[in-house]
């Protein structure tokens, strides 16, 4: 988990240094979505793990069940979360579901 957070961490000060105002403005937004709104933190790191699940990008669903992690969100939320991922990206999505679930494993 660490390695992880460190590589992105440094690709996105990269990104950032380099990038246009427009990269940015979107990065910013990518932040400030998941802010404790109407909607919880927790509640969005899931939608968040879901929809990186149905869109099969095995980085957004690291970074999202870290989040998950230090959002408290327990084994059974996870299984739901990633039981609906499954329903909503149908089969091709297993083996990401498979990684998803060997890593949150491995977070415990």
């Amino acid at each position: 988990m660490k390695g992880f957070e460190e590589e992105r961490d440094r690709l996105n000060e990269l990104v950032l240094e380099e990038g246009t105002l427009e990269t940015k403005r979107f990065f910013n937004l990518d932040t400030n979505v998941y802010e404790e709104g109407a909607l919880s933190r927790k509640t969005k790191e899931l939608i968040g793990l879901i929809s990186s699940l149905v869109l099969r990008c095995d980085d957004c669903i690291e970074y999202h069940l870290n989040r998950c992690y230090e959002e408290d969100v327990s084994d059974e939320e996870i299984q739901e979360a990633l039981s609906i991922g499954l329903v909503v990206g149908g089969s091709i999505t297993i083996p990401h579901l498979r990684e998803a679930v060997d890593k949150w494993v491995d977070m415990r």
